[in-house]
């Protein structure tokens, strides 16, 4: 195993990490430097985040009864959950690529892992999927909607089905919901088995840390057993409930990504040996010959984006883009083509 590493951005145009690239309205910057300043630091924060939770919840959508738990990002939300079904022989299931911390934590908790394969064009293989509950009984099985790093959207009807037919918990991860239309949130009192999980960091809180899973009232007391207290710091939760108060603002930069993304495509699909696969997220998976050269060759022209290459079979030659402001993408694709016409030559 290795620790997860974090590459430097400094100096770079860094469109690495999926983040917003988009900085805050000054007012609402200083609405937030005021309440920093008035910020009981010297205290506990609170310990169940009810005022955070509420401001959530009216911008969910999320069922009457439906209930939260808060995590310091998603990923403290996953190695819960995989603690909380852990036991000897407990399986976690997942598909393959998707977010390495599912198969990480995994391994971090004991869980033994089943990664099932992805289609050539990654969508899901649902008969293989089917079979590989039917013959693992996964304690848990995590599907990320859209998909990370492919970008697309899997098929709704193919997840109903793979909830209908898991024994026991399936979280559909929607860390990328500000740049889709698509939700299994509506879905969970459907499902007693479903849970909903989302962070905000994507929308443009990497910083905050904050994420939230929710779910049907049974799953969630138990869960609260093993959230440590106060994972959600006096900070977070103040700043994060004044943003989520203005949501719209937030949705308002997701709309203006959406549109990047939509110039950045076209302009990748144009691009000569560059394979642009379609997304829902704020990022783009694309295949180009010598995807290694093409990284270093953008790194030295100041673009820092990630290079999936060897990462699994399926991303062979494949780098990912965060989706940035239009100068950047500009400065991105210029150096992109820079960088291929280069590794070209050898």
């Amino acid at each position: 195993m290795h620790a997860y590493h974090a590459p430097s951005g400094a100096g770079l145009v860094k469109l690495d990490a999926m983040e917003n690239p988009y900085p805050l309205p000054e007012q609402l910057c200083e609405e937030i430097a005021r309440l920093v300043a008035d910020a009981p630091i010297n205290r506990y924060p609170d310990a169940s985040a009810h005022s955070l939770k509420e401001e959530i919840r009216a911008i969910s959508g999320l069922p009457q009864d439906a209930e939260l738990l808060l995590g310091n990002g998603s990923d403290e939300i996953i190695q819960l959950l995989a603690l909380a079904v852990n036991r000897p022989g407990a399986v976690l299931l997942g598909v393959e690529p998707s977010f390495v911390m599912y198969k990480m934590i995994a391994a971090f908790t004991g869980m033994q892992y089943v990664g099932v394969p992805l289609k050539e064009d990654f969508s899901l293989d649902l008969p293989a999927l089917l079979e590989a509950v039917r013959r693992h009984r996964p304690a848990l099985v995590f599907l990320a909607y859209p998909n990370n790093p492919s970008g697309n959207l899997f098929d709704a009807d193919a997840i109903a089905r793979i909830i209908e037919a898991a024994p026991g918990l399936v979280v559909v991860d929607e860390a990328y919901y500000a740049f889709t239309d698509a939700s299994f949130i509506p879905e969970l009192a459907r499902y007693p088995n479903l849970l909903v999980m989302r962070t905000f960091s994507k929308l443009g809180m990497a910083g905050l840390r904050l994420g939230f899973l929710a779910g049907g009232k049974p799953w969630l007391e138990h869960l609260e057993k093993l959230r440590l207290p106060y994972n959600v710091g006096v900070l977070p939760q103040l700043v994060a409930e004044k943003l989520l108060q203005h949501h719209d603002v937030l949705m308002q930069q997701a709309g203006q990504i959406r549109r990047d993304r939509a110039w950045l495509h076209g302009r990748l699909v144009g691009t000569v040996d560059v394979y642009a696969y379609p997304s829902e997220a704020n990022f783009i998976l694309f295949r180009v010959p010598h995807a290694g050269k093409v990284f270093e060759g953008l790194k030295q022209r100041g673009i820092l984006i990630k290079n999936l290459h060897g990462a699994h079979p399926a991303l062979d030659h494949c780098l990912r883009v965060t989706v940035g402001t239009p100068e950047q993408n500009e400065l991105f694709i210029s150096a992109l083509q820079e960088s291929i016409h280069q590794s070209a030559q050898g």
